[in-house]
């Protein structure tokens, strides 16, 4: 798929499989026992474009990292997970899960100044609504954990970062605040478990919906490489760039002269060279290892 919708698949199902919906990464089936198949894919994504440039094994790892940390979880909130007994064409990036009538609003939660935060944080000492103290760089830590919550884009468009009152407006006040406790429970969790590996969970962006019983749930994938931004303890700076365990390679070949690519114009994105691949592969299985303590097999 690229940022004008259309479906690139890269693995076969039985034709009992209905496609649902296709985002970034992930693509959605129903199966034939009515529950969802979610299937992580080993597309790419970087500035709002899906490459033309598959990763291997990223899909397996998103899957197996997510259920890892589900089952982490499970004491703080229940997930969507039925099953991991799926078609062989896509055994080990797959889950059955259940249905959800899902919150339209991301849930984010930052321990760290980066990415839009830090962005943001250089216009205002603000963080959708958090203030926060003067004179923190690229890269520090925050005296606590906050949230800010963003829009669910489609495709191709940017989440757009709110406030709390905004996400009020979108979900109710009272799912708002339930949507907040869980977010900054879930990652003070999570950020501790990182940090015993010597991982640092600079943040991470969290999906919730409502089971037919009521319940929030936690859904879609959760603390991968592609939905949290993962640091080496002993590597961390602040006051600049940190070096992280995602697509980093992807998006400084990309702005890279030697890509050849404006990142601001409407050609799409080349594909990328045999290096890149092979050193944004390593990575994913690198912080997958070292939080697991798991090799990929």
């Amino acid at each position: 798929m690229n940022a004008t919708g259309v479906h690139q698949q890269d693995y076969e199902l039985p034709g009992d499989y209905v496609h649902i919906h296709s985002g970034k990464v992930r693509d959605l089936w129903r199966a034939p026992s009515g529950e969802i198949l979610m299937v992580a894919s080993d597309r790419i994504s970087a500035y709002d474009w899906v490459l033309p440039t598959l990763i291997p094994d990223k899909g397996r790892v998103l899957t197996a990292l997510s259920l890892w940390w589900f089952e982490r979880l499970t004491e703080i909130v229940p997930n969507h997970v039925i099953s991991t007994d799926v078609p062989a064409s896509v055994q080990g990036r797959a889950m059955l899960c259940e249905q959800l009538e899902m919150f339209p609003i991301e849930c984010v939660a930052r321990g760290y100044l980066d990415g839009s935060g830090w962005q943001e944080y250089q216009t205002s000492q603000e963080v959708c609504g958090n203030e926060l103290p003067e004179g923190l760089l690229q890269g520090s830590q925050l005296p606590e954990p906050i949230f800010t919550p963003a829009t669910k884009a489609d495709v191709g468009e940017h989440d757009i970062n709110i406030d709390f009152l905004a996400a009020v407006r979108a979900v109710g006040a009272a799912d708002a605040a339930a949507l907040r406790d869980l977010t900054l429970r879930v990652y003070a969790t999570a950020a501790a478990i990182a940090s015993e590996r010597g991982v640092l969970l600079a943040d991470t962006k969290f999906e919730f919906g409502r089971a037919s019983d009521g319940q929030i749930v936690l859904a879609d994938e959760v603390l991968t490489p592609d939905s949290s931004r993962y640091w080496s303890a002993d590597g961390w700076r602040p006051g600049g760039p940190q070096p992280s365990f995602d697509k980093q390679y992807v998006r400084d070949w990309l702005t890279s002269p030697a890509s050849g690519w404006d990142r601001h114009g409407t050609t799409p994105p080349p594909a990328l060279p045999d290096d890149v691949v092979q050193r944004t592969r390593e990575r994913y299985l690198e912080v997958f290892t070292r939080l697991t303590g798991r090799t990929l097999t």
